[in-house]
């Protein structure tokens, strides 16, 4: 008799509407906790890219700087002719990279072309500066 009667209903094996409600809240729990841990590590490696790039740059303009005797008035110099005992172009792409947030970089000269501030400005926080 029990068998008969289960044999006589139809079940259907799907979700209901309340076991969908609860996977989609516990799903959007998980991403609020996770997503913004991702966001800071990505903030942070920007940060990282911005330094190892500026580190670089550094360094091309002291090449600059042994070549010409003096650093460059613009960035632009590292990739064009700007002037007699230019031996460039001093980086292998023919423009000057972008920051990690799209932005140029700030490139300001002193004293004459003997010591530079190379500067970058992440999205709303502080500078980086590298200097020499």
């Amino acid at each position: 008799m029990f068998l008969d009667a289960l044999k006589e209903k139809k079940y259907d094996r799907g979700f209901t509407l309340v076991e969908i409600m609860v996977v989609v809240v516990i799903i959007g729990l998980l991403a609020g906790l996770v997503t913004p841990r991702i966001f800071n590590r990505l903030d942070k490696a920007k940060k990282e890219t911005a330094r190892a790039q500026m580190g670089s740059l550094k360094t091309t303009l002291a090449t600059y700087r042994l070549d010409i005797g003096r650093y460059p008035d613009s960035l632009e110099c590292l990739v064009r002719s700007c002037g007699d005992g230019w031996a460039g172009p001093y980086l292998d792409s023919d423009e000057i990279p972008l920051d990690p947030w799209n932005n140029p970089y700030q490139y300001e000269v002193m004293n004459n072309g003997k010591a530079f501030v190379l500067t970058c400005t992440a999205d709303g926080d502080e500078a980086i500066q590298v200097k020499g």
